[in-house]
């Protein structure tokens, strides 16, 4: 039975120095390991981040990425001559598909490094960078959910002509309900009047209350906020 596996390995690894080496019980558990790793990122960005996200829902590709990049680290370890001329291959491959949000980057560096970590047989980092990469999205989180993360925008504001509302009582209004609100411009015509505002902050109470007061001491005022980061309350 052992003459038949070692027969089988040289089979498929063709005498290559890498596999010899390693062998090829030891190449599958480390590219099930690689995509164990993939996985769990994968369920990270689910988890901390698409709820969020307007990108291109970048975690689809972790599994392949992963097991890609434990092969490839896998095969050049071995050889300098096969690295270098990887790495001259590699220099001219360009993705013109951009990263749209900039987080999808870390994610894609978690993928990368456990993938070359696994490559090395450095599972015990693996374990480790996890556990980091866990710990510090449940304190990104946290802080947001505690209001740490400041969210900021612009709101418009169109009053009709004659409103009860002047500019000065909706400065004090806008003021009252948003941190840090200031007068970016102002624009007059066609029988009403827009005040665009700029804000660093804002809870969606404070944009509830903000819209029973402009009811309340304007019936045909209408407004539009335009948050500087989708998807942030």
């Amino acid at each position: 039975m052992q003459d038949q596996l070692n027969t089988l390995s040289a089979l498929l690894t063709g005498g290559a120095e890498a596999m010899s080496q390693i062998g090829v019980w030891r190449f599958l558990f480390l590219m099930a390991t690689s995509l164990a790793a993939s996985l769990a990122a994968s369920y990270l960005y689910l988890q901390f981040y698409a709820s969020r996200t307007t990108g291109s829902e970048v975690h689809r590709a972790f599994p392949l990425l992963g097991i890609s990049i434990t092969a490839i680290f896998i095969c050049i370890q071995f050889s300098l001559p096969l690295s270098l001329g990887l790495l001259g291959a590699l220099s001219i491959v360009r993705f013109r598909t951009p990263i749209k949000e900039p987080e999808e980057i870390g994610f894609i560096m978690l993928v990368i490094a456990s993938s070359i970590a696994v490559a090395t047989s450095k599972l015990n980092f693996v374990a480790i960078l996890f556990a980091v990469a866990v710990a510090a999205l449940a304190l990104q989180t946290a802080g947001r959910r505690f209001g740490r993360e400041r969210v900021g925008g612009t709101i418009v504001v169109t009053v009709p002509a004659g409103d009860a509302l002047d500019g000065q009582a909706l400065a004090d209004l806008l003021r009252q309900r948003l941190a840090g609100a200031r007068l970016e411009s102002i624009a007059q015509g066609d029988g009403h009047t827009v005040y665009a505002y700029h804000f660093r902050s804002v809870s969606p109470q404070a944009l509830l209350a903000l819209q029973q007061d402009l009811h309340g001491s304007a019936g045909g005022s209408t407004f539009n906020v335009l948050l500087n980061r989708p998807a942030a309350l």
